[in-house]
């Protein structure tokens, strides 16, 4: 078939298969990821910042503050359980929040434990899915669910490309499975 020998030079999950094209479109498709990658990277990125300069938010109680949107959304979500662990502590839980959400974006952006970061951005927008956005209707409207599946192409493909888990590769593949020295 012709579409069979077009799709022969492509390369899947960062691994180049034989036969690898070097035309326009084989180039696009190596890099197809990259987009994404950077798009969620710098929004994980800036919601961590935005999250640790904000007073407001990291406070237990007040308008704009988790503590608040704590209460409100405990009624409606899919797992109230998850809404009840936040509430014990909820300054500490922004923190944590906005520490996860930098490392992500960090290491989505770098490129380094793609596919780490990958997943601990899966886990944080299905967790504020299942608390915050839950009762969203029609269920389109809520931006969490749509960057829980946003997440998963990278969770699977890694960071193949323009990434540290890309240079530390091409070293161990060129210096053996000795890492430094």
């Amino acid at each position: 078939m012709v579409h069979a020998n077009r799709t022969i030079g492509a390369e899947l999950g960062g691994a180049a298969v034989e036969g690898a094209g070097v035309g326009l479109r084989a180039q696009l498709a190596r890099h197809a990821l990259l987009p994404l990658r950077l798009f969620l990277g710098a929004t994980f990125l800036y919601a961590g910042i935005d999250k640790l300069t904000d007073p407001a938010f990291l406070a237990a109680g007040g308008a704009g503050s988790l503590g608040e949107m704590l209460r409100q959304v405990h009624d409606a979500a899919a797992l109230p359980q998850l809404v009840e662990i936040a509430q014990k502590s909820p300054v500490g839980f922004g923190y944590a929040i906005a520490a996860g959400e930098l490392a992500v974006g960090l290491g989505t952006l770098v490129g380094l434990l793609g596919r780490l970061a990958a997943l601990g951005g899966a886990l944080i927008s299905l967790t504020l899915w299942l608390t915050v956005s839950w009762a969203t209707t029609p269920y389109y409207y809520g931006n969490d669910l749509a960057y829980l599946m946003a997440w998963i192409p990278l969770l699977l493909a890694g960071t193949p490309r323009f990434s540290l888990d890309a240079a530390l590769s091409h070293r161990r593949k060129r210096h053996g499975a000795q890492l430094f020295g």
